[in-house]
């Protein structure tokens, strides 16, 4: 049995990669929990040698590609590549997989543009580092000439050539310093956000048609910009929380209908998600915690396990009490650096028997200073 590579068509929109990117690029972190890169931005690094000549490559609008939706009809498909590699793809990482994406010829032989096409070159792009950027180009190469009419693998290849430019280009956006003496401004990291984003843009539409530019980056430009008015909205300070969460919510709706419906979804998760956290932190006890949980639908199995680790990490703050009392009462002065360290260690190892407790304690250590 096969299996997805990649989770890339259910979850890439919510978690852009492009506004991450700038993030660590700029040694910056603003918030957007969950927020990765994807395997499009990872692959981008590969050398210039395997990019489109220094030329501009040919727009695939030349070549008559035709954009359509994300799933044509079947009377529009009269070819496309497989869905698997076989039992001994050219990458050992691939092997059990489905292929993402696939090309796809109408009935008249011109390669269909949708995500999927976007998807197809990432699987094969993702590869590089495990194999050379020559060997998965000519992978890809090899399936659109091997499983596609004229013209739709010359257009598919044209396309590909774009997207390795683009690949190419996008480092300078996405190696963009910022200012590490405004790195805590908030107003300044939402600008550097929106300045990425509009380049990225920028980048895109003069690279591709815009039929191909919509269907590979639509609906990951929407989520952006979604993501970038939010965090606006949560800075200021002339909204009420209520007006606030109407604002959001009429950004949310704005969304094109598949990414709204599963943002919805995701608000919801989260904020029964705080709901459950807000109810551990205020209760009283591990057994309170855990019949909160049971009135907030938890169920039983997630309830007990709750409280078991309530349980534990308990007794693990009464040990670690006990254990800074002892160190409190050592006396400490006229020893060397090394017999300080010696008598914590051992005073370490009599109150946690257990290593893995150990290395708590000299977190908590560490973090209470």
């Amino acid at each position: 049995m096969t299996m997805k590579r990649t989770s890339i068509e259910a979850r890439r929109w919510l978690f852009p990669g492009a506004l991450a990117a700038v993030l660590v690029a700029g040694a910056l972190w603003y918030g957007l929990a969950g927020t990765a890169q994807t395997n499009a931005e990872i692959s981008a690094s590969m050398p210039p040698s395997s990019a489109a000549p220094a030329k501009s490559p040919t727009p695939a609008s030349e070549h008559s590609a035709k954009a359509v939706p994300e799933e044509p009809s079947s009377g529009q498909e009269q070819s496309r590549t497989p869905d698997s590699l076989g039992p001994t793809p050219f990458a050992a990482s691939l092997s059990g997989t489905q292929i993402d994406g696939a090309l796809t010829a109408d009935d008249n032989g011109e390669l269909v543009i949708n995500l999927r096409v976007r998807d197809f070159f990432d699987y094969f792009l993702s590869t590089v580092g495990e194999v050379t950027p020559e060997t998965a180009i000519q992978q890809i190469e090899t399936m659109a000439r091997n499983h596609l009419p004229e013209p739709a693998s010359t257009q598919a290849l044209a396309l590909l050539d774009e997207y390795l430019a683009y690949k190419q280009a996008s480092l300078q956006v996405l190696q963009t310093r910022l200012d590490p003496a405004r790195t805590e401004d908030p107003g300044y990291q939402l600008t550097a956000l929106g300045d990425a984003l509009a380049q990225l843009k920028e980048l895109r539409a003069s690279t591709f048609s815009p039929d191909a530019h919509r269907a590979f980056f639509g609906l990951e430009e929407a989520y952006s910009e979604y993501t970038l008015a939010t965090l606006a909205i949560q800075q200021r300070t002339d909204l009420s929380e209520q007006g606030k969460q109407a604002l959001v919510q009429w950004h949310r709706n704005q969304l094109p209908e598949e990414l709204r419906t599963t943002e919805k979804h995701l608000h919801a998760s989260s904020r029964q998600q705080q709901a459950r956290t807000a109810a551990i932190e205020s209760a009283s006890s591990p057994e309170a915690a855990g019949r909160q949980l049971e009135e907030l639908g938890v169920g039983p199995d997630g309830v007990e396990s709750v409280v078991k680790y309530l349980k534990q990490r308990k007794r693990f703050d009464q040990r670690f009490d006990a254990f800074r009392d002892a160190m409190e009462r050592e006396e400490s002065s006229g020893l060397t650096e090394a017999d300080i360290q010696e008598q914590q260690e051992a005073l370490l190892e009599q109150h946690f028997p257990d290593e893995q407790d150990r290395t708590w304690a000299r977190l908590k250590m560490l973090g209470n200073g």
